[in-house]
């Protein structure tokens, strides 16, 4: 008889406060939600539909545990194979707590659990392939490890935020910054034009975009990010 292969369970992210953890079903991710981003992109900032693309559940970690099974040691991240340009881009996590489809913005905040931060890390040079030949850019945004992430913070003790801070350090120089006002579509628009699209679901993460300053990661570099009011985090190049 042939044996079925066994595949371990997705452990889900830590939260803050808790020996409980936030379970994922499907992780999004926003393009160019921010002006100075899109600019730096060679793109139109101007308020045009929102598009998105997705990462792996298995390729979002907690950054403080590593991924064992793949001999990721915590607070790391691998570099990938087959990139030169390995860039890195902060950016807030919606975590959703209740589903729904064709969600009203006026509502959509009901369907947040809490918020985090994550790295939506990119092989740039192959994404500029893809986007040259006009094919999908599912092997430069969604490789092995490439959504380090911190623990999910409730909405229940810090609220939904809609201004602050959202900053990267690499070996102490400051890359990004940004404020979450300067997204140019909010977290419950973001919400409501997602639901048209699919049906969201509980345990779904929505990475919310980055701001300017983009750029590429070595081995061995520290980079450390922060959303104030929500969570900093850190991680080494492996």
């Amino acid at each position: 008889m042939t044996v079925i292969p066994v595949v371990p369970a997705h452990p889900g992210l830590p939260i803050t406060g808790s020996d409980e953890r936030f379970p994922i079903r499907r992780a999004y991710c926003v393009g160019r939600n921010y002006g100075d981003h899109a600019r730096e992109m060679g793109a139109n900032p101007d308020r045009e539909p929102p598009f998105f693309f997705s990462k792996p559940t298995d390729a979002v970690y907690a950054l403080d545990e590593g991924l064992p099974l793949d001999g990721v040691a915590p607070g790391h991240v691998p570099y990938p194979p087959l990139t030169s340009e390995l860039h890195h881009e902060v950016e807030l996590i919606v975590a959703i707590g209740v589903g729904g489809k064709d969600i009203s913005p006026d509502t959509a905040l009901e369907h947040v659990w809490g918020y985090g931060l994550g790295f939506d890390l990119t092989r740039r040079d192959a994404q500029s392939v893809a986007k040259r030949m006009r094919r999908p850019w599912d092997m430069a945004k969604g490789f092995d490890a490439s959504g380090p992430s911190s623990a999910i913070v409730p909405a229940s003790q810090i609220g939904h935020p809609v201004t602050g801070r959202i900053y990267l350090e690499v070996n102490g120089e400051l890359r990004q910054q940004g404020d979450l006002a300067d997204q140019i579509w909010s977290v419950p628009e973001i919400i409501a034009a997602l639901s048209r699209t699919i049906t969201l679901k509980a345990g779904d993460l929505i990475f919310t975009g980055t701001p300017a300053g983009i750029a590429a990661l070595a081995h061995g570099d520290v980079v450390t990010a922060g959303i104030d009011g929500v969570i900093t985090a850190s991680v080494i190049v492996a």
